[in-house]
C-alpha cells in the first residue's frame, strides 16, 4: 500500500470516529443520530448496523450509545416481540428487518462486552416473533414489500436480506437446528416456473449465476443483484467458500462492464443491478420519482453497503481486492453534499456521476466505514467470523 493511501485511510478512520461521537446524543432522549443534520432520529436498522462500528471501535461513547440503544429497543418491544423502526417510539412498527436486526445488535454486543446473558428476555421475546414471520412454518422468513431498510423497493416474500441477518442471528443464539434448515433452504434453487411444483420450498439461488436472488416466493421472483443481502451472506457463511469467490469475481467483472458503459463512475458496487429501467416488469410507477436509475435503492452507491462488500472480500480471503476497495471507500466518503465538512460520509452516492446525493454525516456511513477498516487491518471480519465457522461445519 502507498503512503498516500495509507495517510488517507488513517484520515478517514479518524473523521469516521468524529463523525459517531457527534452523533452519539440526538435530541430523541439523548438516543443516537442517525445523520449528523439531516435525520436526527434514531432508527433502528441504521443503529443496529452501526453497532458493528461501535463495537470495532471499543470508544467508551460509543458502547454507551450502543447499550442506551439496545436499552431503548428493548423497553419498546411490542407485546408479541415486535421491534420498533425508531428507537423511541413503540408505536413506529411495520418494519421486517428491525427485529432480526435487533436480534444481531444483541449478539454483537454480548461477544464485545462479554456479557452473555444481556438483554436476555427481549432478545427471547424478539425471536419468538420470528418465528411467527415464516409463511410455511419452516423458518425461512416472509416480508411485506418496502417493509426492510428499502422502503422505495418492491420485495416480496423470502428476501435476501432479512434471512441472512435473520440467519445470523440464529447462530449468536446457538439456534443451530434452525439456522442449518434456514441454510438449506436459501441454498436452493429459485423457484422459476409459472407454477410452484408440490411440496417443493422457495431457494434463493440463481441458475447459473454465483449470486443469491433478491427474492422469491411462489410465482414470484427477482433476479437483480442485492449487494447488502449478497455481502450479508459471504460474511455469515450462507454462500460456501467456492461460492462467495465466484461472486466477488462476478460482481468485479460487472461493474467493469458498468463502468465501459458509463453506467457507473466509482470504483465500487452500486446497491443494486442491473438498474430497473421504466420498461422493466419490476418497474412501479413511483420510482420515477423516488428511485430512480443510478439513485437511492435502485443502484444507488450506499457507502454503508460497500462497507459490508469490502468485509466480505476479506472474508472471501480476497485480501488485495479487500485493501483496494478499502481506498477506493475512503474516496467515496471524501466529499461532502449539504454541509460543508473536511470528510462528508454522505448517504448514497448517484452511481452514473460519482456525487454524493444524500444526508451528510449518517451514522452507518461512519460506523461501517470503521468495520471495513477493521475487517481489513485484521485480516478478519469480528462477529462474523464465528457464525461462518458454524456455517463451514453443516453436514
Amino acid at each position: 500500500m502507498t503512503t498516500d493511501a495509507s495517510d488517507i485511510l488513517t484520515e478517514a478512520r479518524e473523521a469516521a470516529l468524529q463523525v459517531l461521537l457527534h452523533n452519539a446524543h440526538g435530541p430523541f432522549r439523548g438516543l443516537p443520530r442517525t445523520a449528523g443534520w439531516g435525520y436526527p432520529e434514531p432508527y433502528t436498522r441504521d443503529l443496529m448496523i452501526a453497532a458493528l462500528g461501535y463495537a470495532t471501535s471499543g470508544h467508551p461513547k460509543l458502547m454507551d450509545a450502543f447499550k442506551r440503544t439496545l436499552e431503548a429497543l428493548a423497553r419498546n418491544l411490542s407485546p408479541r416481540g415486535h421491534v420498533p423502526s425508531l428507537a423511541h417510539d413503540p408505536d413506529n412498527r411495520g418494519a421486517s428487518d428491525t427485529t432480526p436486526l435487533f436480534l444481531f445488535g444483541v449478539g454483537v454486543y454480548r461477544k464485545a462486552t462479554g456479557q452473555a446473558d444481556a438483554f436476555d428476555d427481549a432478545a427471547q421475546l424478539a425471536m419468538n416473533w420470528m418465528r411467527y414471520q415464516s409463511p410455511d412454518d419452516c423458518v425461512m422468513v416472509g416480508q411485506l414489500p418496502t417493509s426492510d431498510w428499502r422502503d422505495e423497493h418492491w420485495v416480496l416474500g423470502y428476501g435476501l436480506f432479512v434471512n441472512t441477518v435473520y440467519y445470523t442471528a440464529l447462530r449468536m443464539f446457538e439456534q443451530h437446528d434452525d439456522a442449518d434448515k434456514l441454510h438449506g433452504l436459501m441454498n436452493r434453487f429459485e423457484i422459476t416456473q409459472d407454477s410452484k411444483p408440490p411440496h417443493v420450498h422457495e431457494g434463493l439461488v440463481v441458475p447459473k449465476k454465483p449470486y443469491y436472488a433478491l427474492y422469491s416466493y411462489k410465482t414470484e421472483h427477482n433476479e437483480r443483484f442485492d449487494l447488502l443481502g449478497n455481502s450479508w451472506a459471504v460474511l455469515s457463511g450462507v454462500a460456501s467458500p467456492t461460492r462467495a469467490d465466484r461472486l466477488i469475481t462476478w460482481v468485479e467483472g460487472e461493474c467493469d462492464l458498468m463502468r465501459e458503459r458509463g453506467e457507473l463512475a466509482v470504483n465500487l458496487p452500486p446497491c443494486l443491478f442491473p438498474y430497473m429501467q421504466v420498461d422493466d416488469s419490476d418497474w412501479r410507477p413511483r420510482y420515477a420519482k423516488f428511485n430512480r436509475a443510478g439513485e437511492y435503492h435502485n443502484g444507488g452507491v450506499w457507502p454503508f453497503i460497500c462497507g459490508f462488500y469490502v468485509a466480505s472480500a476479506v472474508a472471501a480471503k480476497r485480501t488485495r481486492l479487500a485493501k483496494k476497495k478499502l481506498v477506493a471507500l475512503a474516496l467515496l466518503v471524501k466529499p461532502w453534499h449539504e454541509d460543508q465538512a473536511d470528510w462528508g460520509f454522505n448517504e448514497q452516492i448517484k452511481a452514473q456521476t460519482g456525487k454524493p446525493i444524500g444526508r451528510d454525516w449518517q451514522t452507518w456511513s461512519a460506523a461501517m466505514y470503521l468495520y471495513a477498516d477493521a475487517c481489513v487491518s485484521r485480516d478478519s471480519t469480528p462477529f462474523f467470523d464465528d457464525v461462518r465457522n458454524e456455517a463451514a461445519g453443516i453436514g
